[in-house]
Formats: structure tokens, sequence, C-alpha cells
């Protein structure tokens, strides 16, 4: 079982299971060429990628989008943002796939009033990935000089190749957690949802 092996063992799975998605290859490549501040290729794309290899199904199958984390906190104006969402457009045109890129610096001026309860400023891309509602979902991987494969893992990889929803407390509320999972529960009924702790 994948997720008991040593964890360079796991993280060489992940590669490989992911590498099945030439979609997601496509958008890796892609993005790597748009040369962002610490960007990484995040979230559902890759757990979903992983959950569909281990279930023998399409490697693409029910990926809804590819998200594109980057950090940038040297403007936080919308306007930098979006010049930056425009390029990617481009760069993604023609790809089978809808592609979000995001500023991880600016997160904390809007995620309020989107989720409800506030978000400290993030320093890093990694501080943004470590907040997703589920600790599966706490993922990252960028290519790098050479091809290299960086992956950002905090959580290690067991969960992910076991089909195991964790709760992660840290940031958003109760009922993300709950709406994403029962979602994923849907497209893949294998899995294991974890329920949110008690007060």
């Amino acid at each position: 079982m994948i997720g008991r092996l040593p964890l360079d063992e796991q993280a060489s799975a992940l590669r490989s299971a992911l590498s099945r998605n030439e979609v997601l290859l496509e958008v890796l490549s892609r993005t790597a060429a748009l040369r962002l501040p610490g960007w990484y290729l995040t979230a559902g794309c890759l757990f979903q990628t992983v959950w569909n290899v281990v279930t023998d199904r399409p490697p693409a199958e029910g990926i809804k989008d590819y998200d594109v984390f980057y950090f940038d906190d040297g403007d936080l104006s919308w306007e930098a943002e979006d010049a930056v969402i425009r390029e990617a457009k481009e760069v993604f045109a023609r790809l089978p796939a809808e592609v979000e890129i995001r500023n991880e610096a600016r997160v904390h001026l809007w995620y309020e009033r989107k989720f409800g309860v506030p978000c400290p400023p993030y320093d890093s891309t990694e501080a943004a990935i470590d907040s997703f509602a589920a600790t599966t979902c706490c993922l990252g991987v960028r290519l790098e000089a050479g091809g290299h494969w960086r992956i950002y893992a905090p959580h290690g990889l067991s969960d992910v190749f076991n089909l195991v929803v964790r709760p992660n407390p840290v940031l958003a509320p109760r009922e993300v957690y709950e709406a994403k999972s029962a979602r994923w529960r849907g497209q893949w009924p294998a899995l294991t949802v974890l329920d949110w702790p008690s007060p």
C-alpha cells in the first residue's frame, strides 16, 4: 500500500501518479514559463488525480479546475494581480481545463467577505497551502530548474494515497470543510471523511 511506504518512495509515487494526468503536466510546464514568485500548482487537481489513479479512473476525471498560487507582496493591488491573470489566460489558452491563478499575498484583503472569518496576511505561498480546510489538500507541486519537482506536503502524503480526508481547523470554517468533503465523497465514494473536531 503506497500510503505505508517511506516518505521518499511516496514522493516518487506521487510524481508517477500526477504524471498520468497530461493536462496537469501541461499546466505545470506552462506555469513554469511564467516565472511567478513562489508559485505552486496546488489543491484539488493534485489529490484528485491521485484519487483517480488509486481508484482506477481516468486521471483527469472530475477535476473542476487547476489552481496556481504565487506570492508577490511587492504590489497588493488588484490591478497587479489582474495583469498576471490576463497574461496567464493567454499562456493557458486552448488548454482543455480551467486554470485559476491567484496571488496569495492578497488573500487577507478579500477572505473575510467570502468566508465570514478573517484571514491574517500570509508570508508565503506555503503558508496559504497550510490553511486549506483539509490536511489532505495541503499539497503543492512546481517545476524548478532542470525539471526538478518541488513537492510541498506539510502533512505528508499518506492520507492522499489512503483516500482519507482529514479536517484542518486552522482557518476555514467547519461548513466549508463539510461542503467540500460531501462533494468529494459524491465523486469518490471510497473516501473516508473524518469529522470536524468538537469544540
